[in-house]
């Protein structure tokens, strides 16, 4: 069994394959209450709070750091100092608990513009702070909509490991994906939207158009392949993800339906409102891409150990024969 600890928690999304792969989480942080309350749900694990107040020496040892973190610019560009170059961010408190319990491999995950975000100077920091502490890093771009999940969902993924690694992404499952298959059959009118609502949405559309945007509200049926990316402000208008009906207005996605759209099971309990419930899943990651992540990591993690074993045993073989030899 190893241990991990989940950082910038949401609702468990990263945490669940990890799960799956025996691991045992042993310290969570969340800070939004309502995040926390569903956590527990499903979990029940109470999430300690904002990871700033937490000294990292009141975290317990761990293999595996896992953190989907927000994306901040740091105040100083230049890579100098390490990871002081990370303090005033929320990743320089990542980077004071790898300092201090070196854990043996970690899991960022993040918007796609961390690329560029800040000139590409976030990225650039966040590598060297890594490799100073001893990481072999990499990173790459994946789409959920690969992974059996239908939305068009690009997140970057930042894998570490201590010392050399062979560690490689996942591939692209290529399962067919259908809208349909995640809709549910019987749905409440009150997801339906209001004749406002989509007069307003159609005629922003054309405001836009006019202008030259390509903004607007994106309309899906069930044979659509995939869908466009839930945010977290689905719950304002859900312009981003809106479903036809026939004969009346379109509806938006039901708590559930964002839940299969981000690839949770239906046995996750959503004990929150639909705000909420809309905010954390527009919030939470692809869980069947960490699911395939998770799996490379396990792997090489074992093949790392089986090696250290086999190192071991050939230094205390070698001092055997060492003994042996000695002339008495």
């Amino acid at each position: 069994m190893f241990k991990f600890i989940d950082l910038f928690a949401g609702i468990g999304g990263i945490r669940t394959p990890f799960d799956e792969v025996g691991g045992k989480c042993v310290f969570t942080s969340e800070w939004d209450k309502y995040a926390q309350q569903t956590y527990f749900a499903n979990f029940g694990d109470r999430a300690y709070g904002d990871i700033t107040q937490i000294s990292p020496t009141e975290i317990p040892s761990h293999d595996l750091l896992l953190a989907g973190f927000p994306c901040q610019p740091f105040s100083q560009a230049g890579l100098k100092k390490g990871f002081q170059d990370t303090r005033g961010t929320l990743f320089f408190n990542i980077a004071e608990i790898l300092n201090l319990h070196r854990p043996k491999a970690v899991l960022l995950e993040n918007v796609k513009r961390l690329r560029t975000h800040d000139g590409g100077n976030t990225l650039k920091v966040i590598i060297k702070t890594l490799e100073d502490l001893d990481y072999t890093v990499q990173y790459k771009v994946l789409n959920a909509k690969n992974f059996g999940v239908p939305q068009n969902r690009e997140r970057i993924y930042i894998v570490a490991f201590q010392g050399d690694a062979k560690f490689e992404f996942p591939k692209e499952l290529n399962i067919k994906t259908r809208f349909g298959d995640i809709l549910e059959k019987n749905v409440d009118e009150k997801y339906t939207i209001s004749d406002k609502l989509w007069a307003g949405h159609q005629r922003r559309l054309k405001e836009h158009k006019k202008k030259g945007f390509g903004f607007g509200y994106s309309l899906f049926n069930s044979d659509s392949e995939y869908t466009s990316t839930m945010s977290a402000r689905y719950y304002k208008d859900g312009s981003e993800i809106l479903i036809e009906q026939k004969g009346k207005n379109p509806r938006k996605l039901t708590p559930r339906e964002a839940a299969r759209l981000q690839g949770f099971s239906d046995d996750f309990m959503i004990p929150v409102s639909d705000c909420q419930a809309y905010k954390q899943f527009g919030n939470s990651v692809a869980v069947p891409v960490i699911r395939e992540i998770a799996k490379g990591m396990i792997d090489t993690l074992r093949s790392q150990n089986h090696n250290t074993k086999k190192m071991s045993k050939k230094v205390v073989m070698h001092r055997e024969v060492n003994k042996v030899l000695q002339p008495a």
